[in-house]
């Protein structure tokens, strides 16, 4: 009977190759988007050559992009960067300077 490493990484994040917490799921997602695409421009009749191309191409791309979105974030740097465009720059407040000081009572 085989032997099995046990997980004792409680509390920690799924890290694979490098790869971690959302951007597995990135990855993971690029490369079946890309698989489906290849799927269908060949159902389609599009020569093979073009075909295993894009497939190429487009696995490549997803790869570079989400290890470099890894090494530059980050574990939570894509949703900091999300958080981070719905926070608004300034707040505008549109009252005189004055009511600011006056206690309403």
């Amino acid at each position: 009977m085989s032997k099995f490493k046990i997980n004792k990484g409680i509390g920690r994040t799924v890290e694979l190759y490098g790869l971690k917490a959302q951007y597995l799921f990135v990855f993971a997602g690029g490369l079946l988007g890309t698989l489906i695409l290849v799927m269908v421009l060949y159902m389609a009749g599009v020569t093979p050559y073009v075909c295993i191309g894009t497939g190429a191409v487009g696995c490549t791309l997803i790869v570079w992009l989400t290890f470099r979105l890894n090494n530059k974030y980050g574990q939570y740097g894509v949703m900091k960067l999300a958080a981070k465009k719905r926070h608004p720059k300034y707040i505008l407040s549109r009252k005189a300077v004055f009511r600011y000081f006056h206690s309403t009572q």
